[in-house]
């Protein structure tokens, strides 16, 4: 029965719609249950309470529901079915079902908003400016209604459903207004089957074909599959999808987003990018996105989809029109091709264009050479750069995957928006493992045995990691030489699992000497990896292998797989399981090889100016944008070759010295390493010499490029803490500024190993990566030397935050920290009142849009009420309220150090403004008050007047955007000129 399947399993639906302190879930679920009938809006106003914790809300839900009968449980179940992402479905029992029973339609506007809502949530995430713009010009609204609706704490879904409230309040005429602007704005193109029911037997024939073609090629995990065929729809697992709009908000996004209209900057562009860095699952989530449209389970609308690779059309030497290289790489029609090409033309709107790992094609993006005839044969980059930037077949969607350093500003001119994939979340790894192993026992193990090891769970956010640590979890749980600490050690990982399956030894036993024994096969391997690199080639041909002594026995040990779609009977193909592969090779050919040449370690690790006269043609021609002066004179390496520095680095680790002491001279090995020590010392040397002098009042500040970042972690990758010492020994700054650098967890734990032996404190700021509760355990070691920590935007909870204040309240520098735009909640305030009781010495609390509410408020209050050094305390865009302000006040009104107070769009009226007029007349610090965006009217506008009166010492209370006419704004402003409207 449905009512004990929810006893049952209470617990279990408490934490899914909690989980990750979003009320997004619940939200979901309430919206399903309304438009179904279980729920009546009475019903809806006593579970969805502001003010309560997420917690409370959804234990109220849970008690509704069960009091409501079976069928309402069934329906619940059902809803919970619906919205929850499969790996978090894991062990939840569902029961039966219940079919929902189709309602006659509602008879007035106002409960066709109930029994639309889910649908009309879509529907208005992307159009609520012009629906508030509406309601406003036709007096339903008021100008703060709208305003709050539009709070910056809110997401686009939580605005849609508070405008959607705020209309069912207003009564029928503005539900009538709302539903009539949706009807206006609905999309004009055509319908898709009223398309498809003019449409002859043969397009429809060719589409069958097409999508037959494409779930073939999509069935099975193409990506690290070579040594054995895993099906997509058992092994996928979302990874973090993230847009950010124009203002550099970011908003997470479903597969089903990639192509929709969130985040979209250009209407007029049709090309949308995903980017992500090597091995965060692109052309896996390409590879999904193709399969479940081939089952016509997404993407709906698309009557035709293209998918195309760059690696195999680096090998089409051809001239092709659009029409060859549709039917010729694609699918070729059986019949009336040009009834079928012309119908693509004819439709663009109901087509779309993959093109997976721009970064991999061989000539950069460039605009000018223009084309735009369907059927004119073209070299294939002319084909391929106008159709991204819309010359050829305009209206057209194109995703195009890529790393982000590949796409230079001329492509990002033609993009419609940029999806950033992030790699896996901590839920995601576990359902990854368990996915793998068939054994829950042997999944828990290995679950284990990463939560034990954050090094390594850090890695494992990055799908080819998680990937190689779940295909060598033999190696990982029994292996004698510790955990992996490294990337290096990950894929010295790789090439011992590979090499002792193959061993001829019982059992597949290794011996400590197995890559010497391995070595000639390592070496060919390595040659070719890096001859590949060099020359942008990622697919070789059989003479290619053949000309680097490779042999049938070399190939069978799993490192190459056969390209099946570029190879014919004469010419066979092959390509290294995955570029980051091919690059640890090409590493261990540049470590290995017994000659001397100092060339292929001064190419990895010079800047590329320095590089330009002969290698340009070659490793590096493709990244350099010839449309852009600029970039022919800047100092930036391949991605490549960096990840190929990288592990040269980690090769050179004191761990590794047994292991590679008789593969090569150790002289050649010695002064290779002082080379690569040289190469990183002077690097990291070129970033100090730029650091400006600082501007007289200023702070000495570092803005790092992404390069910095990348010498930071081949210092780790060598773990040597002597290199690491010498590494910033000369770096004298006081705030060193890391933000939009892609920085995660992996890069964290490279930061702090590094930057733990600055000789004096720093600021560091972070902001807008996305670092996570992982990436904020992997700081920890540097903490102690960072008087201030900059979080902004990087998807940190409660969690993350408890064990970095722990930490901090032992480290004497640690003086101030920033956490806007974060997941954290009232769970984390009672560690930040502790950390404000321990250290007398904190100054700045930077918590803005959060989800803190009055509860947190008044456990931060306990703390403050001890502290006597606080001067800066930010709390905007956050729920805290009138009982919250009070809280703060109280505890503030004894305070002697507290200079700048933001309690901004806090939802505080008159009796929370009071109680701060209380404390503006009580403080003799108090420079600054801000309040703006909240419910405060004249009374409380009245309170702070006469309070000001007392106080001299405060220069400005800001009051913009509160429940105040203008003509009141001008007459208080003239009573007191230190409030601002």
């Amino acid at each position: 029965m449905s009512i004990q399947l929810i006893l049952k399993q209470r617990a279990e639906f408490l934490a899914v719609l909690c989980g990750g302190s979003s009320a997004e879930p619940l939200d979901c679920v309430l919206d399903l249950l309304l438009a179904w009938e279980v729920l009546v809006w009475e019903d809806y106003l006593n579970i969805r309470v502001a003010e309560k914790p997420l917690c409370s809300n959804v234990r109220q839900l849970l008690d509704v529901v069960y009091d409501k009968g079976e069928d309402a449980c069934s329906l619940f179940l059902a809803a919970i079915n619906q919205i929850l992402p499969e790996e978090q479905k894991a062990g939840l029992c569902f029961g039966k079902g219940c079919a929902v029973v189709g309602k006659i339609r509602p008879d007035t506007a106002t409960l066709t908003l109930l029994a639309d809502r889910p649908v009309l949530v879509t529907k208005l995430r992307d159009n609520i400016d012009g629906a508030l713009n509406v309601l406003l010009t036709t007096g339903c609204f008021t100008i703060k209604d709208c305003d709050g609706v539009q709070l910056p704490v809110y997401t686009p879904s939580q605005q849609v459903r508070r405008l959607l409230d705020q209309v069912k309040f207003k009564g029928e005429t503005a539900a009538k207004t709302l539903l009539q602007y949706l009807e206006q704005t609905e999309p004009t193109r055509p319908n898709p089957e009223d398309e498809e029911s003019h449409l002859s037997a043969d397009c429809l024939l060719y589409q069958k074909k097409l999508r037959s073609s494409v779930a073939a090629q999509s069935l099975f995990l193409s990506t690290y599959g070579g040594t054995g065929r895993f099906s997509l729809d058992d092994i996928y697992t979302d990874g973090l999808l993230e847009v950010m709009d124009g203002s550099g908000e970011t908003t997470t996004l479903g597969l089903e987003d990639v192509v929709g209209p969130i985040g979209t900057l250009n209407e007029d562009a049709d090309t949308i990018l995903l980017s992500g860095e090597a091995g965060s699952g692109k052309s896996t989530l390409l590879q999904r996105l193709h399969l479940l449209w081939a089952r016509e389970a997404l993407l709906t609308n698309t009557f035709l989809l293209f998918p195309f690779s760059c690696r195999k059309l680096n090998a089409e030497h051809r001239e092709l029109s659009l029409k060859g290289l549709l039917f010729l790489h694609c699918c070729w029609p059986d019949r009336s091709q040009d009834e079928v090409f012309q119908y693509i033309l004819d439709h663009p709107h109901m087509v779309l264009f993959t093109f997976d790992g721009l970064d991999e094609f061989k000539q950069g993006f460039t605009d000018e050479e223009r084309h735009c005839c369907p059927t004119k044969q073209v070299p294939i980059p002319v084909l391929l750069f106008n159709l991204l930037q819309g010359t050829l077949m305009k209206g057209v969607l194109k995703v195009v995957t890529s790393r982000p350093q590949a796409v230079g500003p001329s492509l990002k001119r033609y993009l419609r928006k940029e999806v950033h994939l992030k790699g896996f979340s901590p839920g995601g790894i576990n359902c990854f493992v368990k996915k793998h192993h068939s054994d829950p026992a042997m999944a828990r193990r290995v679950i284990e045995s990463l939560q034990s090891n954050t090094v390594l769970l850090g890695l494992c956010h990055i799908p080819v990691f998680c990937w190689i640590v779940t295909k060598c979890h033999q190696e990982l749980l029994g292996g004698q030489d510790g955990i992996p600490q490294t990337i290096t050690d990950v894929y010295l990982l790789v090439l011992q699992h590979f090499f002792q399956r193959k061993s001829s030894q019982p059992q597949g036993v290794l011996g400590k000497a197995w890559l010497e024994e391995h070595l000639d096969t390592v070496l060919k391997l390595g040659q070719l990896a890096l001859e590949g690199l060099e020359a942008s080639c990622y697919v070789f041909s059989g003479y290619e292998m053949q000309r680097n002594g490779l042999t049938e026995q070399d190939v069978s040990m799993g490192f190459l797989i056969y390209c099946n779609d570029l190879s014919v009977t004469d010419c066979k193909h092959y390509e290294f399981l995955h570029i980051t592969l091919q690059c640890f090779f090409a590493a261990l050919y540049v470590v290995l090889n017994r000659n001397n040449n100092r060339s292929a370690i001064s190419r990895l690790f010079q800047p590329q100016d320095r590089q330009l006269s002969g290698l340009s043609q070659r490793c590096l021609g493709h990244c350099i944008d010839p449309s852009v002066e600029e970039v022919k004179t800047h100092v930036a390496e391949t991605p490549n070759l960096q990840i190929t520095a990288q592990f040269v680095s980690g090769l050179f680790s004191q761990q590794h010295h047994n292991l590679l002491l008789d593969c090569c001279p150790t002289a050649v090995r010695e002064r290779k390493f002082k080379q690569v020590v040289k190469s990183l010392s002077k690097g990291m040397q070129r970033h100090f010499k730029s650091i400006p002098r600082p501007v007289e009042g200023e702070k000495k500040s570092m803005h790092a490029m992404p390069s910095f970042v990348w010498l930071i972690k081949c210092i780790y990758e060598m773990q040597d803490n002597s290199i690491a010492q010498d590494a910033v020994t000369k770096l004298d700054v006081e705030h060193l500024k890391l933000t939009y650098c892609n920085i995660g967890p992996v890069e964290c734990t490279a930061l702090a190993y590094v930057l733990k032996y600055l000789r004096n404190p720093v600021g560091l700021q972070l902001d807008n990566n996305t670092i996570g509760d992982v990436g904020v355990e992997q700081l920890l070691p540097c903490l102690h030397i960072c008087h201030s920590l900059y979080l902004r935007n990087n998807n940190i909870s409660d969690e993350g935050i408890r064990k970095l204040l722990e930490k901090g309240m032992k480290c004497e520098s640690f003086q101030k920290i920033a956490l806007f735009n974060n997941k954290l909640t009232d769970a984390c305030t009672q560690n930040f009142a502790c950390l404000l009781k321990a250290k007398q010495n904190f100054l700045s609390l930077k918590l803005g849009n959060n989800n803190i509410t009055c509860i947190g408020a008044e456990q931060l209050a306990e703390g403050l009420s001890y502290n006597q050094s606080l001067q800066y305390l930010g709390l905007w865009g956050n729920k805290i309220g009138d009982r919250g302000a009070e809280a703060l006040a109280t505890a503030l009104k004894n305070n002697t150090s507290l200079i700048w107070l933001s309690l901004v769009d806090n939802g505080v009226g008159n009796a929370g403004t009071c109680a701060l007029a209380k404390l503006v007349s009580q403080s003799k610090t108090l420079g600054e008050l801000w309040l703006s965006k909240n419910c405060i009217s004249r009374d409380g506008v009245e309170c702070l007047i006469e309070a000001l009166k007392i106080n001299y010492s405060i220069k400005e209370v800001w009051l913009r955007r509160n429940n105040l006419s203008p003509e009141e704004e001008e007459e208080l402003s003239k009573q007191e000129s230190r409030l601002t409207f």
